[in-house]
């Protein structure tokens, strides 16, 4: 594989001596470069390669089949190579084709400028998932060209007008484009999200997990909006619209559950069929997830159950037929990882997650991890969501340079999310590598964040005594997790509760919920305060413990955010002969200051609160030094 990479780098290098003929080269072999030429914008490049049919062995258009594609830009970096897919017709997801000859890299380039490409095409025994250098294929092996990508024109929450979002060894991912810092504020239900009536091959095994039908969206989809076949995946796709309208940025699906809670979501073209894929009901996906792109939501891919790890109780480990592998890095997961990968890894806002709640050895995972980063030509954000009390045997023994991962997807208890939050924050940093950390699962599981009050008046009979309701939520969950320094909450819905993770197809049953996490992201956009460069203080307001009492955020002698989440007041400890301003704001109506003040002095504790009114309530004091009121 490397030598034959080699000559492709050689064969790059003699088109810029032969860029004036691209035109022509495209034209003379066959291949078909489609979308949008701009920069961030997904680009299609397509052949007409050899005739096959999903469910073919002998070859395998999966499996024996290597379509690799080095694109270089003209000033020598950067340079990408980029897996390809057979793609049936390439146009499956409205046709539905299982069969065909075109074969499709996606790219996303990340420069403006002339971009020059060369194809690697071999054939050979398992050749996809090895590094050997196999047959070429002709005429198709050694192809190259270029082509010309101009500035984007998109503006907003697109992404495509943000770039591509990055781990750059900070708490929070960074837009390449714009520079700014990400927070997540997103829903991790239902897990199922993808077993969708619309896509195709897609039906439900177990009562209790329909498949969706999203009907309670539909009237959010928008003329213009993407959808396929005769009318179909309005639903889904109004679905995001809704998400997207609430402020929420952020959507977390399982792309494989064989055997799992819900065992309806698989990528194949049998769920018990680990080596053939599905090429329309992908390409549906895909459609999917351009939108979410477009609208600003981050895709938050779970690419496995518990169950499909395998799990280990006890110190033995239980097979189930429908694990990739037994948990091992074979053939079945380096396979779906490269057609993920190759399918989906030129999406702009994404992250990886190694599987939901975990039992896979360190090893195992190590495995898994590193194979994905060697395969994804973006290297985009990994992380590992596991049992809150499986935290400490397996996030310790991935900190650092131990494993390739970048940070960790939380399950614990409501109330404990600030605490673990800011735990795991630490320990990486102490290990030299800073994860970043959100909080994606709350407990306990058969409530977790419950549907709103006027929801289940108009929808169900309460009988579920609560300890806690959705305010509790607000506070110790979602703001607990932003001044511990995490990046952000998704938020899972309790299985007792109608609309749950698993059969949940409204979002509309937490519409208060997320209007709260949108006041609390504006918070942070509207204040223009660098809480990326700001750290958990909550010492500072008297909290050495980080319990639930008060949290603050500082850059110290500059910046100071209190949340005080039952109202009252607090002393901020500051050593400092600087001014102050102090400004209220309010977590549960959102909008600007309520109160300023601008005659406070350090060297001394500084007297935080009470608010300006409802003094029992929830509120957040800003604390900026005189030189920083903007």
């Amino acid at each position: 594989m490397r030598i034959g990479i080699l000559l492709l780098e050689i064969a790059i290098c003699l088109s810029y001596l032969t860029s004036s003929l691209n035109s022509y080269a495209i034209d003379n072999a066959g291949v078909k470069i489609s979308g949008e030429l701009k920069k961030w914008h997904t680009i299609a490049l397509v052949i007409d390669g050899p005739f096959a049919r999903e469910t073919d062995s002998d070859p395998n258009p999966f499996l024996d089949y290597r379509m690799n594609v080095t694109f270089r830009h003209s000033s020598g970096a950067p340079v990408y190579v980029v897996p390809g897919h057979f793609a049936a017709d390439a146009n499956a997801a409205n046709s539905s084709a299982n069969a065909g000859n075109k074969w499709r890299v996606f790219f996303s380039p990340d420069k403006e400028g002339q971009w020059h490409y060369a194809i690697e095409f071999v054939k050979g025994k398992k050749i996809a998932i090895s590094e050997e250098s196999g047959v070429p294929v002709m005429p198709f092996h050694g192809i190259h060209g270029s082509f010309f990508i101009s500035p984007t024109d998109k503006r907003g929450k697109d992404f495509r007008a943000r770039g591509r979002l990055d781990y750059v060894g900070a708490r929070y991912l960074q837009f390449k484009e714009t520079g700014d810092f990400f927070l997540k504020v997103g829903a991790d239900a239902p897990e199922t999200f993808l077993a969708y009536a619309d896509f195709d091959n897609t039906y439900a095994r177990k009562n209790e997990a329909p498949l969706k039908t999203w009907k309670a969206h539909i009237k959010d989809w928008r003329p213009g909006d993407p959808f396929w076949g005769n009318g179909k995946g309005k639903g889904i796709i109004g679905a995001l619209n809704y998400l997207s309208g609430k402020g929420i940025n952020s959507v977390s699906f399982i792309t494989y559950n064989a055997g799992g809670d819900g065992d309806n979501v698989w990528p194949y073209v049998d769920r018990n069929d680990k080596l053939h894929f599905d090429c329309s009901k992908l390409d549906q996906w895909l459609v999917v997830f351009e939108h979410a792109t477009k609208q600003g939501i981050f895709l938050h891919f779970k690419l496995q159950e518990t169950e499909n790890d395998d799990n280990w109780k006890d110190g033995k480990q239980q097979i189930i037929p429908e694990s990739l592998d037994g948990g091992d890095l074979g053939i079945e997961r380096r396979l779906y990882l490269r057609e993920l990968v190759s399918r989906f890894s030129h999406l702009l806002a994404l992250n990886w997650n190694l599987g939901e709640e975990n039992t896979q050895s360190p090893e195992q995972l190590c495995a898994m991890a590193d194979y994905l980063r060697n395969i994804d030509p973006y290297k985009h954000h990994i992380v590992v969501h596991t049992f809150p009390d499986w935290q400490d045997r397996v996030y310790s023994r991935l900190l650092g340079e131990k494993s390739v991962l970048t940070g960790a997807s939380l399950q614990n208890h409501w109330k404990s999310a600030h605490q673990r939050t800011l735990k795991w924050i630490n320990e990486s940093a102490e290990h030299g590598k800073q994860w970043v950390v959100c909080n994606d699962e709350q407990n306990p599981p058969d409530l977790g964040v419950p549907p709103d009050p006027d929801y289940l008046a108009r929808s169900w009979t309460n009988s579920l005594n609560s300890e806690y309701t959705i305010h509790d939520i607000r506070k110790y969950t979602l703001w607990g997790v932003f001044m511990a320094g995490g990046a952000g909450v998704e938020y899972y819905f309790g299985y007792k509760y109608p609309q749950n993770d698993l059969n949940c197809e409204d979002w509309r049953s937490r519409d208060q919920s997320w209007s709260y996490c949108k006041i609390a992201i504006d918070f942070f956009s509207n204040t223009k305060i660098p809480f990326w460069e700001m750290t958990n203080a909550d010492a500072l307001v008297g909290n050495p413990n980080h319990d639930n009492t008060v949290y603050c955020m500082a850059k110290v002698d500059q910046y100071y955010l209190i949340y005080l989440p039952t109202g009252g007041s607090t002393e901020l400890n500051i050593n400092s002969d600087k001014k102050y301003s102090i400004s209220w704001y309010n977590p549960r109506k959102g909008g600007c200051p309520v109160n300023i003040s601008t005659t406070i002095t350090g060297q001394k504790p500084i007297k935080i609160g009470p608010p300006p009114y409802d003094i029992e309530e929830d509120w957040v004091a800003l604390v900026r030094s005189i030189d920083n009121v903007r």
